[in-house]
């Protein structure tokens, strides 16, 4: 979709579901822990918007913020298990904070904490959507955030903006809301002139040029990150919005018409959600680099993976693991689950499928990777 065809006044008639990421620059204040009272005024405005019949869930920071402040470790840098101990400390006041305010209107909250290794987990994935909607159909908000007290960098979402997209895409929702501190995406190239960018195409390498690389000194994630959480988002068919959770009713404002922020426009195909857990959710456990002819046939013609397009392996994975697709001038294309281990690829790459029988003692199958465990990324 470009944004010359977008309708937003359909498509906000349109929206039922909404997940909403709150960052920690919007509920914390540094060293100071908790701002309870901008958890309640979003809290408030989720609720009379609950009462217009719109489901909700959040993906919610704030938990390493309220932890620091509660363990009194102050601006310093800390090490991960000083993180880790922050973390513990403070998802327990974050929940609390959020369940104490949707409680006086009779919301139930249930609190979801995930790590990346959970949703590379087929069956934790699906589990996890079963938990999500149950909570929904019982009328509660889920309350998700990343389980930062186990968290590593090996199963790390990175930040929160992945994993809300990724929830996004989970639930199918209609619309991906990050909060953050600041109104949209300003157009850098006019440093002059504070012109937010309207409507915007996550797929457009040239937005990358237009913002603001720095990341808060609370969060993880500065607007290069959410740019490429509303990308994830929009192969699922979600918009994204990035609006200012400081604002005052910005998320109701949007959905009256009012210019808030700014919109990351979905895809008009929706990538199945088993396709999109294989190209946006699951981690890749290393890379494939093929022939100028294997893309061609991966990317125009929605063939197979051969081993004979291959022409060189990095890394180290397993059979069934997700890995990297990529051209020979280092472009990366895909991403798939394969059907040989990095050893088994490194023997039999650049080789005839009739091939592999003799060079491994057995085929269990033609293709590297099948065109069902296959998706293209790059745009």
């Amino acid at each position: 979709m470009k944004s010359g065809e977008f309708d937003k006044k359909t498509f906000v008639e349109n929206i039922k579901r909404i997940v909403v990421k709150i960052g920690s620059a919007v509920i914390a204040d540094a060293d100071k822990g908790l701002n309870s009272r901008r958890i309640l005024a979003l809290v408030e405005e989720i609720i009379k918007l609950k009462e217009k019949k719109y489901e909700f869930v959040l993906v919610t920071s704030g938990a390493i913020a309220a932890g620091k402040a509660k363990l009194q470790l102050g601006g310093r840098p800390f090490s991960l298990q000083e993180k880790q101990a922050a973390a513990a400390v403070g998802q327990c006041t974050l929940i609390r904070t959020y369940e104490r305010v949707f409680e006086q209107a009779g919301i139930v909250v249930g609190q979801i904490l995930l790590t990346h290794d959970d949703l590379s987990s087929r069956k934790r994935y699906l589990n996890a959507i079963n938990t999500i909607h149950a909570l929904l159909n019982c009328g509660a908000v889920p309350v998700i955030n990343e389980n930062d007290t186990v968290s590593v960098d090996e199963i790390k979402f990175g930040d929160n903006d992945f994993l809300a997209a990724a929830v996004s895409s989970m639930i199918e929702t209609d619309l991906l809301v990050l909060l953050t501190d600041v109104d949209g995406i300003e157009d850098r190239r006019q440093p002059a002139e504070r012109n937010i960018i309207r409507v915007a195409d996550a797929a457009n390498p040239a937005i990358y040029q237009m913002i603001d690389s720095t990341t808060g000194s609370l969060g993880t994630g500065g607007m290069i990150s959410k740019v490429q959480a509303a990308r994830k988002a929009a192969h699922s068919g979600v918009a994204t919005l990035i609006a200012n959770g400081k604002r005052k009713n910005a998320i109701t404002d949007f959905l009256a018409g009012e210019e808030i922020g700014t919109v990351f426009l979905p895809k008009i195909e929706r990538l199945k959600r088993r396709k999109h857990w294989i190209g946006f959710t699951v981690k890749s456990r290393g890379k494939i680099i093929v022939d100028s002819g294997a893309r061609e046939a991966l990317t125009d013609k929605g063939k197979s993976l051969l081993p004979s397009g291959i022409i060189a392996i990095e890394g180290s994975f397993s059979v069934g693991d997700s890995v990297l697709l990529v051209d020979g001038n280092g472009n990366s294309f895909a991403k798939g689950l394969v059907n040989y281990n990095s050893i088994e690829l490194a023997k039999i790459k650049g080789k005839k499928t009739a091939d592999i029988i003799h060079i491994l003692g057995k085929k269990d199958y033609d293709e590297a990777i099948h065109r069902d465990n296959l998706v293209i990324i790059s745009e």
